[in-house]
């Protein structure tokens, strides 16, 4: 992966001008959006050409007082090193292409920005999970054994791609926490709650709860 760098006063198009955008330096944003109808997200998920845009949104009662006002870029930067970090580990998710950032009332708001992959969600593909199930166990297997805990990644942040791999998506708010027993025991409690959410079958709820009794 190339270098990123900041450009100032980018035009969005739909998402409007006045953006810091940190991303490689040949990132090209051609003109012409549209929406992707099939994905999860509260602020929505564009795509312009191979990039998907997706507006950082905030969740919980706080949204109601506050949908997209930050601090400061801090937590687009944070995202954007983890994720880079799961990328050149071969982790199997897209590939990041950085963020980008705006004044908006007392704070900034922010979008992240990653490469298009043709996929569907696996809350579309339930029906697959028993196959899938050896690609979730490494894929989750990786990130307790690293230590990386990342409290969003629920059901809709997980698609199947065009080639049947499964990828894991949303690395806002993950940090790096101590590998062990404790952080599995969260992660599929995490994961069985939101498969709950979503209507998945108990058969499909028993199938990743197995995971937490499979020996590495």
């Amino acid at each position: 992966m190339g270098p990123w760098e900041r450009v100032e006063n980018v035009d969005l198009g739909g998402l409007g001008k006045g953006w810091i955008r940190v991303s490689p330096k040949s990132l090209d944003l051609p003109a012409g959006e549209m929406s992707l109808g099939n994905a999860f997200g509260r602020g929505g998920v564009h795509r312009r050409g191979n990039v998907v845009l997706r507006p950082y949104r905030r969740g919980g009662l706080v949204r109601y007082v506050n949908d997209r006002t930050y601090p400061s870029e801090t937590r687009f930067e944070s995202e954007s090193k983890i994720h880079r970090a799961l990328w050149e580990q071969g982790f199997p998710t897209v590939e990041p292409l950085g963020y980008a950032f705006r004044p908006h009332r007392w704070g900034v708001e922010g979008i992240y920005l990653t490469v298009y992959t043709e996929a569907l969600p696996w809350p579309l593909a339930f029906h697959r999970t028993a196959e899938l199930l050896p690609q979730f166990k490494r894929a989750l297997g990786a990130l307790w054994g690293w230590g990386l805990w990342a409290p969003d990644l629920n059901a809709t942040n997980f698609i199947i791609n065009t080639g049947g791999t499964l990828l894991a998506l949303d690395w806002d708010r993950a940090r790096w926490t101590r590998p062990g027993p404790e952080l599995r025991i969260a992660y599929l409690r995490r994961l069985v709650r939101s498969l709950d959410r979503q209507g998945a079958s108990m058969e499909i709820r028993a199938l990743i709860s197995s995971l937490g009794t499979v020996t590495e």
